[in-house]
């Protein structure tokens, strides 16, 4: 789907298989982390093509909901995206599709979840204390979004840079935007937001859909 004459990017890990403790966690839980989804040198080249993304004028700011009722309000919602389909002629965001791919196909090896289609879209929360609330992947009226995957794009992040991921799910865990650092979750069943960020942030996001809605998540 991804082959390409461009140059090669940094070449990232295989994506192994989901592991017996993945796919428990998965399926109890609806949420787990990997880390080195990209390898070192994908994650700085990745986001060093968001950055170009950026200063091109290409991202925009990210709005809640859709069709009519699609509506931008920065104290929900602080981020900036952009949808990556039309980007892939930059090698390293062609490598990350790629590597998307990849999970999908591991996961529906692993779970069984018939995934057959991907968006992917990177964001950019300014720091300044832009967030996003508490919030499904879903949208609602209609079961569409399946599985959701992010993978954080920001060396050297600290504590006080607050921005992590908040999870609605047993334990009310946070997860930290480190660099290279892969979250899955069910984007129909987790609750999530995004904690004020206090330095830039970034990160791309995967939606995995399927054909069935209906059909059961596991």
């Amino acid at each position: 789907m991804f082959a390409s004459t461009l140059p090669p990017a940094g070449c990232p890990p295989p994506v192994l298989p989901l592991s017996d403790l993945e796919l428990r966690r998965l399926a109890d839980a609806g949420w787990f982390v990997r880390e080195g989804f990209l390898g070192a040198s994908l994650a700085h080249e990745a986001r060093a093509a968001c950055v170009r993304l950026a200063e091109a004028d290409g991202l925009r700011a990210a709005g809640i909901r859709r069709g009519a009722a699609h509506t931008v309000d920065r104290a929900l919602r602080g981020d900036e995206a952009a949808w990556l389909d039309d980007h892939l002629d930059d090698p390293a965001l062609r490598a990350v599709a790629a590597q998307f791919e990849a999970l999908r196909g591991v996961v529906n090896e692993g779970a069984w979840l018939g995934l057959t289609e991907l968006n992917l879209q990177v964001a950019r929360y300014p720091g300044g204390g832009a967030r996003y609330r508490r919030h499904l992947d879903a949208f609602p009226g209609s079961v569409n979004r399946v599985l959701t995957a992010i993978v954080y794009l920001n060396p050297a992040w600290q504590p006080e840079h607050g921005g992590r991921l908040a999870l609605w799910t047993p334990g009310r865990p946070t997860v930290d935007p480190v660099l290279d650092r892969l979250v899955v979750f069910l984007s129909e069943r987790v609750p999530h937001a995004v904690e004020p960020a206090w330095a830039e942030r970034w990160a791309i996001t995967g939606w995995f859909r399927k054909p069935d809605p209906a059909a059961p998540l596991l």
